[in-house]
């Protein structure tokens, strides 16, 4: 499934300073049945943001209109647990281009870069400075450029580096996924098979 490009995402951010928050938390196995990409940004963080009754619970941050943007801002070891790809879905369904956190479970990484969801991993002191300045002023603009792979706090002009697999860097600047690359170079497959004997 084809994405949007991603080349610099300029936002303000959700911050959500929980560590070790897994995919369960992240989407519960109750809706994992559907089989399409759509629907689940209904139910990220479902047991976090509703109560019983479906009524929204007013202490958590996806309920609080103070903060919004594309960009979500998590603790320490963001997706760990089951390698359910929902997770990665329901960021992406919910409105999220970008997760920036100190450490991602690798599964739950791979699984945001397959879909257009890029997961941005900085220092400790780095995020933490992310999560100070957003408490501070939750306008506060955060731009992430892939192509130079930098994250700035544009108020402050304060920024940080990240690392991206180079394969999954050119297929998000391009809006790919594995099989939008393998139709776009499949005239590349066809002559390499005609000249190669079997």
């Amino acid at each position: 499934m084809a994405y949007d490009k991603f080349e610099i995402l300029t936002s303000t951010a959700v911050p959500l300073p929980i560590e070790n928050v897994d995919t369960d938390q992240i989407i519960p196995a109750r809706f994992l049945k559907a089989t399409e990409r759509i629907g689940f940004g209904d139910n990220l963080f479902r047991d976090w943001r509703y109560n019983n009754n479906d009524s929204p619970k007013t202490d958590f941050v996806l309920n609080d209109s103070t903060y919004s943007g594309k960009i979500l801002v998590g603790g320490r070891n963001f997706g760990s647990g089951s390698s359910r790809e929902h997770a990665a879905w329901a960021v992406y369904d919910y409105g999220f281009r970008c997760v920036i956190s100190s450490f991602f479970a690798d599964i739950f990484k791979g699984n945001c870069l397959n879909i257009g969801v890029l997961p941005v991993q900085v220092s400790a002191d780095f995020s933490n400075k992310l999560f100070s300045e957003i408490e501070k002023d939750p306008k506060t603009v955060i731009e992430v450029n892939l192509q130079e792979q930098t994250v700035t706090l544009l108020a402050t002009g304060e920024k940080e580096s990240f690392d991206i697999n180079g394969y999954k860097k050119d297929n998000m600047l391009n809006g790919f996924d594995d099989i939008d690359y393998l139709m776009n170079v499949k005239s590349d497959i066809v002559e390499f098979a005609k000249s190669t004997p079997l």
